[in-house]
């Protein structure tokens, strides 16, 4: 596992527990799970995908809330971790998990479907 691999993973660790803790802006609501962090190589900037359950469809309204909250999320991981400069945070929507469901539904749909038409 290389440095940028380390950073990544711990970040992540860190930021999940600061997201349990929560934010203080009434934007940021519903279950937030970090999926990935991928910090560029100059250490400068770090794409956080996370996925967001309970917002009913405010999830770009959450992520605006992340995304204002960077200050405080940054003091926070400063305490947290050591590195000479905590990079910018940039939080990213990860729609993978509700994909899955949807195409899950999806095939159990036409499954249920499939096994009708057999039996006519």
């Amino acid at each position: 596992m290389n440095r940028l691999d380390r950073i990544n993973s711990e970040l992540k660790r860190q930021l999940a527990e600061i997201l349990r803790d929560g934010v203080r802006d009434p934007r940021v609501r519903g279950m937030i799970s970090v999926m990935e962090v991928s910090v560029d190589k100059d250490l400068t900037l770090a794409k956080v995908y996370v996925s967001i359950f309970g917002a009913d469809g405010a999830e770009e309204e959450v992520l605006a809330g992340l995304n204002s909250a960077q200050g405080y999320i940054k003091s926070r991981l400063k305490n947290m971790m050591i590195l000479r400069a905590i990079p910018a945070l940039r939080f990213i929507l990860d729609t993978s998990i509700s994909y899955g469901m949807s195409m899950d539904k999806r095939l159990t749909e036409l499954t249920k479907n499939d096994g009708k038409r057999s039996t006519d």
